[in-house]
């Protein structure tokens, strides 16, 4: 798979899952609520919920226009807008284990670290911008 394709595979990724979870969050935020890893923290704030639902939707835009226009600064702006809110949502968790069990806390912990390392380890074939100068694939040219 040639970088290009990497990072657009892995924009993608990142834009679904805020998709799924934005979407959740402002749909149905009493249902996010009630997740184990979200629910240990009260009091239930349906506008902060819905806030944070859109504020999610909002990044996945960045992420999906950086995945269809695959232009070096939007995709290096995506992943940077990405890489704060997921580095701020770790380390918030980070210092709020307390009630969950070492199991829980632990794969918590191993999920957010997730959403830190993969914009991570996708902005570094985007800072080089080999992967805009390599010639687009047919399937993905053909797929815009």
């Amino acid at each position: 798979m040639s970088r290009r394709a990497w990072l657009r595979t892995g924009l993608g990724l990142l834009a679904g899952a805020q998709v799924v979870l934005g979407l959740w969050i402002l749909l149905l935020p009493e249902l996010f609520w009630k997740w184990p890893w979200v629910s240990h923290l009260p009091p239930y704030n349906e506008h902060l919920l819905r806030d944070f639902g859109g504020a999610s939707v909002a990044l996945a835009v960045v992420l999906c226009s950086a995945v269809a226009a695959m232009e070096r600064r939007l995709v290096l702006t995506a992943l940077v807008a990405c890489l704060v809110s997921s580095v701020a949502h770790l380390l918030f968790h980070a210092q709020h284990l307390e009630p969950l069990s070492a199991a829980s806390g632990a794969g918590f912990m191993a999920l957010l670290a997730v959403t830190v390392l993969l914009p991570t380890a996708l902005l570094w074939p985007a800072a080089d911008g080999a992967a805009f100068r390599e010639p687009e694939p047919a399937g993905c040219r053909d797929a815009l």
